[in-house]
């Protein structure tokens, strides 16, 4: 009998995971339903899914590297995660240069941009622009500081590099879903546009709504188009130049709606709006706001060279959220700016630098501490916006088993959408049973993640990713999420 009850927590789970384990007979049939299916004639596809043992349970042009779109975030927020665990935090630290006596400053305050993705966003997660000013206050206070006869200088140049990677669409760019990251953001660098349309062939009507940044030349190009036409409004900016212009069609029969777009000034938009803040609460600022550029010059709203950048005397910082809680958004809505500002630390976390090559290693490096192959993954972001991006879904399936030896594992799971939340809204699939993370773009379409058991632990880890489908993406999701209904089974 003691023999008998030994053995029976082990006979139980070994029940367990056998009924949570999907039919291979019925997965192999839903495959080969899947390569007839009509939404992915002419596509490129391949699929994998294995079980908790390791075991194939069905594959399809599994070795063939596909553009994954956002599922490459899950290599990002996995390998962050890993890299300094869930409890990491961005810091942003307040120093000066000059002299401090009898209260005032005679000299300018820097804002030093750590990474913080959060600063100024209306995110849940974010603390509100006026609250983390408030802290920026106190720490001034703390130090005796209670006037400034300076300037606010936003500086976000401990992050080295190009804003966007370079294979980034010249459209994208542009859009709030393609704003490159600094080491001091605002806002995540968006600027926000009410539209509207005017008379069929008159311009759009264009207002900029939030944040304010004065010192942008914005130009609208944009006319209304007939009925039926669509938005295709697109802003062109740069940060070569304050200029900035809105360019497309925006169709008569389109209802009013803020379009959101990208800032290439975030660390002058936050040292303004910090200096707009200081001067609303009666503090004395008798200097404007400045950032510092990438050759370590000081230039103001007119962009005119005001000298070198100081060293200045650190007096305090403030944290960003837990990096686990900035990773559930990358991956809940597909958030690109969380998603490169996790790549972009971690090459200034390895290495000092933080251009995307340096990212690149950095990656390599945790792949390598989670022992996995490379030669499946070719990354050039950390967002999954550039093209550039392929990966096998074999290799997918080998990250995800990987990322469960992770001491981060916990984190990363929480972090993945179940169907119902975020880009995974309309999914049918059964809550308890996937979390999973979409990626799109044009004829991409792609899901990779885990099959539950009851607990919420993974059983199944599968990738299907779908490159060059031409139907309608309501028709290829559809088809896509009946093979993948079946390992739920």
């Amino acid at each position: 009998m003691k023999r008998l009850v030994s053995i029976l927590p082990v006979l139980l789970l070994a029940a367990h995971v056998a009924l949570a384990q999907p039919n291979a007979q019925a997965v192999e049939a839903g495959l080969a339903a899947l390569r007839k299916e009509a939404a992915l004639k002419g596509a490129a596809w391949g699929f994998m899914a294995r079980d908790v043992q390791g075991n194939v349970i069905a594959q399809y042009n599994a070795d063939t590297r596909l553009v994954p779109a956002s599922n490459l975030k899950l290599v990002t927020t996995g390998a962050a995660l890993h890299a300094f665990g869930p409890d990491y935090r961005f810091k942003t630290q307040l120093g000066y240069t000059g002299t401090v006596q009898d209260g005032t400053l005679e000299g300018d305050l820097y804002i030093i941009g750590g990474g913080d993705p959060t600063i100024g966003a209306k995110d849940s997660i974010a603390l509100q622009a006026d609250a983390l000013f408030w802290k920026w206050k106190t720490l001034l206070r703390q130090v005796g500081i209670e006037r400034i006869h300076g300037r606010i200088i936003g500086d976000g140049t401990a992050w080295e590099g190009n804003l966007e990677h370079e294979s980034w669409s010249y459209n994208d760019v542009g859009t709030y879903y393609g704003t490159g990251v600094d080491a001091l953001c605002f806002y995540q660098n968006v600027v926000d546009l009410a539209v509207s349309a005017g008379a069929e062939g008159a311009p759009v009507n264009m207002r900029q709504t939030y944040p304010d940044t004065p010192w942008i030349h914005l130009e609208n190009h944009a006319f209304t188009g007939p009925a039926g036409t669509g938005n295709s409004l697109y802003l062109y900016t740069t940060d070569l130049a304050p200029y900035a212009q809105l360019r497309g069609s925006f169709a008569t029969d389109r209802k009013p709606k803020t379009e959101h777009f990208s800032n290439k000034y975030g660390a002058l938009t936050c040292a303004y709006y910090f200096w707009k803040n200081l001067r609303d609460t009666g503090w004395e600022v008798t200097g404007g706001y400045a950032s510092v550029n990438r050759s370590g010059a000081i230039v103001g709203p007119d962009f005119v060279p005001a000298g070198k950048a100081g060293q200045p005397v650190v007096v305090g910082f403030t944290e960003s959220p837990a990096l686990s809680r900035i990773v559930r958004l990358a991956n809940v809505r597909s958030d690109n700016f969380y998603a490169e500002t996790c790549l972009r630390a971690m090459g200034e976390a390895a290495s000092g630098i933080a251009v995307y090559d340096s990212c690149l290693v950095a990656i390599s490096q945790v792949l390598e501490d989670l022992g996995l192959p490379q030669d499946g993954l070719c990354q050039a972001d950390g967002s999954g916006l550039s093209r550039e991006n392929n990966l096998s879904a074999a290799w997918m399936v080998d990250f995800l088993n990987a990322m469960q030896k992770s001491p981060a594992f916990p984190a990363f799971l929480s972090s993945l959408p179940h169907p119902g939340e975020g880009t995974l809204a309309g999914s049918r699939l059964s809550p308890s049973r996937y979390c999973f993370k979409s990626g799109s773009m044009g004829g991409v379409l792609c899901y990779s993640g885990y099959v539950l058991d009851a607990q919420g632990q993974p059983v199944v880890s599968f990738s299907l990713l779908t490159n060059n489908a031409i139907a309608p993406r309501s028709r290829v999701r559809a088809a896509l999420e009946r093979l993948l209904g079946l390992l739920g089974e």
